[in-house]
């Protein structure tokens, strides 16, 4: 074999290897929000679900991947996406009333829809790094997520298992969905000039007050919900 073709599948299984790992080691937040999202869906339909959200989260990931420098140049748009991901917190702390009167099919998307809406905002910043990793390459890049799929399957299936054991892994993944929305908030490009100029502790109080936030303003709106359903 050449030595120029020799090096080149080198650095292409390199690079490739790259993006895997800084893609699960960045997804799993995401994987928290598939198993929040899917953990009331029936048993037949949660292996449904998580394989589409997820799916549908890596294709959305490459597409994000290509537009990564326009986006994040663009003001306020972190600031609305860190709100966005408030509210996701918020809502998968509140109760599932109804939920049986719920078509299932319609509920299957309903999941796959919040795991796009989390996955487009926190994609945000996970993708400048796999952006990286791919030097320009999209193939390496389809690559790379495409194969990191089963593996954030699995991890979203395992995260089921343990909140059905462990509830209180909801509160700790509506904490780390606040926590997160308060990162990308004050990575807008409208305030973290400032901030880093003014108020570097932001960068450590804020996501820690978002997941205050997002625990605080949840757990009101469950006994709000107990109180009117007693």
């Amino acid at each position: 074999m050449p030595v120029g073709a020799m090096t080149f599948d080198v650095d292409f299984l390199v690079s490739l290897l790259e993006i895997i790992g800084v893609n699960l080691i960045l997804s799993g937040d995401n994987a928290v929000v598939i198993a929040l999202a899917c953990r009331s869906l029936p048993k037949r339909q949660q292996r449904l679900g998580v394989a589409l959200g997820s799916a549908a989260a890596v294709v959305l990931r490459i597409v994000f991947t290509v537009f990564v420098v326009y986006l994040m140049t663009v003001p306020y748009l972190k600031l609305a996406g860190g709100a966005l991901l408030f509210w996701i917190g918020y809502q998968v702390l509140q109760p599932n009333d109804g939920e049986s009167k719920v078509n299932a099919s319609d509920h299957v998307f309903g999941a796959v829809r919040t795991i796009l809406i989390a996955d487009a905002v926190m994609s945000l910043d996970n993708v400048i790094a796999i952006a990286a990793a791919a030097h320009g390459n999209h193939l390496l890049l389809v690559l790379g997520l495409v194969i990191s799929v089963p593996m954030a399957v699995y991890g979203a299936t395992l995260l089921i298992r343990a909140i059905e054991r462990f509830p209180v892994i909801v509160y700790f993944g509506a904490g780390l969905i606040g926590y997160i929305g308060g990162e990308v908030a004050i990575g807008d490009p409208a305030v973290s000039p400032w901030l880093d100029s003014h108020a570097h502790w932001s960068h450590i109080a804020v996501p820690l007050a978002g997941a205050a936030v997002v625990l605080a303003i949840g757990r009101f709106g469950q006994i709000r919900a107990r109180n009117a359903n007693a």
